[in-house]
């Protein structure tokens, strides 16, 4: 059956007056429970009858600021206090935003890394955090043990279900000890709330520092740019996004889906969830929607509930942008923020702008437009280097229109990556009081001060004749009909690079034997169509480019120049 969800107006939100010195996170909760007690705060599939209907289990705004006052006074209650770096590998769903939100309540400082990314990697990030203490499943447990080394130092262990041999208290217990009647500490807004693991996807993963303050900002800046109330429903494909949905008031569906998994979901779920609990916002990566949309579309389904559909984590094709428009009410939008874990958001365009103003350029290797910067960001561009800078200068600038790399300072930018000085160094500028974020992207601002991305500075081609970007150069040969996408890279010496693209065929059109050769013309044909890959004459195929597992879209490209490299050998 489906949990009827009850929505009021409010509008009021926590995270429109951050400006005091205390400020704790989870107060985001505590204020929706006061709110609107009654409203479904989460909504989990438990399981599906027998004529396939899902059937949903949910937590109220109440039980959810209740559950994670027991867990919080059961967590006190074992030692974990202020401070307490806790990694949590807990599945989406009512124990993983109760637990976080608790976290928060006792000063901790939840860890999160994505477990996609693998064994060995995962295994690299916690061995940087120096843990105090550990939530997680059981298999997650059986990985604790089977590598030690990695989890030395851990004081205390938490098991959210069944646990074995390993000591350590469980979530029942936690609950059983602790009150719905728990005082949140008040912490500071510059306090440390939680530590971000990036990807990885375009080198080593690294842990971002999250202020409590930096959360509400969020919190702030979201809310207001895209307009969303208290009382709406979101569907956040991306785990952690769910904390922004309750924070915001409004109701997460939690899909049902692997969310380490992103090109593999099952679109029929996601509809079905969008329908059964008329959905208005939702949040996810281009892999996702590129699937929903086609599915959508071949089976002539409308989805009149949303609102908005946020899609990040890469550029967004103008094609899925259109396909989602002809899915959607003539009053909804698409919508493709632009930032990173260290600074999020930066910036955002409107899918109907894209279309209507941007499309064409971007086909002819432009670049990606990704809007203007956010009320509260401030947004530059600054020579490129591939140099610590310590202290800013206005004569790192470089004039509209030219090439930059992407800086930015604000609210919800970070300071410092946990442990890592050389990182930081690489990343941070220091301007005062202020502190200006690399963001390691390369792009240039128009003639109305909109901001276009043409790929990662590590991406860049450095030839003889000049240096060439990513997401520039990819766009002229996506345009051939056999293309699914490609990926530029250099071979040989900086500066000296053999430009080589690398295609991926869509499928059903990998070429063998004769066909290779025409389809290898049709394509250096496409590249001297335009100046900015007319140098390039070396093209390979490939059946899948090597991509993130967040996102399901960032391309690998360091792995595979080193595989390019190999062929042309």
């Amino acid at each position: 059956m489906v949990v009827g969800i009850t929505l009021s107006e409010p509008k009021a939100s926590c995270g429109s007056g951050v400006a005091s010195a205390t400020f704790n996170i989870a107060s985001c909760l505590a204020s929706a429970a006061d709110r609107t007690p009654q409203r479904a705060a989460v909504v989990v599939t438990r399981a599906c009858d027998a004529a396939g209907r899902a059937i949903y289990d949910t937590l109220s705004f109440a039980q959810l600021e209740s559950l994670s006052n027991r867990y919080a006074g059961g967590l006190s209650h074992v030692g974990l206090g202020r401070g307490a770096r806790t990694l949590v590998m807990v599945r989406p769903g009512f124990e993983f935003l109760s637990l976080t939100f608790a976290l928060f309540k006792i000063g901790a400082v939840p860890v999160m890394i994505d477990p996609g990314m693998g064994v060995g990697r995962m295994l690299d990030c916690i061995r940087q955090v120096d843990l105090d203490a550990f939530v997680g499943v059981p298999s997650a447990h059986v990985v604790r043990l089977l590598r030690r080394r990695a989890f030395k130092g851990l004081r205390h262990v938490i098991t959210v279900g069944r646990r074995w041999l390993w000591g350590g208290v469980t979530l029942e217990q936690l609950s059983r000890d602790g009150s719905e009647r728990f005082s949140m500490v008040e912490t500071d807004a510059s306090e440390p709330a939680a530590i971000l693991f990036t990807s990885g996807s375009t080198g080593p993963a690294k842990g971002v520092v999250y202020e409590h303050g930096m959360f509400g900002a969020q919190v702030r800046m979201i809310q207001s740019y895209y307009g969303i109330e208290p009382g709406e429903v979101d569907l956040p494909a991306f785990p952690l996004f769910a904390l922004f949905s309750v924070a915001m008031g409004m109701t997460a569906v939690i899909p049902d889906m692997d969310a380490s998994r992103p090109a593999r979901v099952d679109p029929a779920k996601l509809v079905r969830a969008i329908h059964d609990h008329k959905v208005t916002s939702t949040f996810g990566s281009p892999a996702i929607w590129k699937r929903v949309a086609s599915y959508c579309t071949e089976r002539r389904i409308k989805l009149p509930s949303l609102r908005r559909v946020l899609i990040a984590g890469a550029p967004v094709s103008p094609e899925v942008i259109a396909q989602l428009h002809e899915i959607l009410d003539d009053g909804a939008d698409v919508h493709t923020p632009f930032g990173a874990t260290e600074a999020l958001p930066v910036s955002s365009i409107s899918g109907r702008e894209v279309l209507e103003k941007c499309r064409d350029k971007t086909r002819r290797g432009a670049g990606t437009c990704v809007g203007g910067a956010m009320e509260e960001i401030e947004l530059r561009l600054i020579r490129i280097s591939d140099q610590p800078i310590a202290a800013w200068s206005d004569d790192l600038l470089v004039p509209d229109g030219a090439f930059g790399e992407i800086v930015v300072a604000g609210p919800v930018v970070t300071t410092e990556y946990f442990g890592q000085r050389e990182a930081t160094a690489a990343a941070k500028i220091r301007d005062g009081d202020r502190i200006w974020h690399r963001m390691g992207d390369i792009g240039y601002r128009d003639a109305s001060g909109r901001l276009w991305f043409c790929g990662r500075k590590a991406h860049r081609v450095e030839t003889e004749s000049g240096t060439m970007f990513s997401v520039c150069c990819e766009a002229i040969f996506n345009e051939h009909p056999k293309v699914a996408r490609s990926a530029l890279v250099g071979v040989g010496q900086w500066g000296k690079q053999e430009p080589v693209i690398v295609v991926e065929p869509r499928e059903g059109s990998f070429p063998r034997g004769a066909r290779v050769a025409p389809f290898v013309a049709e394509l250096r044909q496409l590249a001297r169509s335009n100046e900015r890959t007319s140098c390039i004459q070396s093209v390979l195929f490939r059946r899948r480019l090597p991509v993130d597992v967040r996102h399901n879209a960032k391309i690998n490209r360091e792995s595979l120049a080193r595989w390019a490299a190999r062929r042309l050998r």
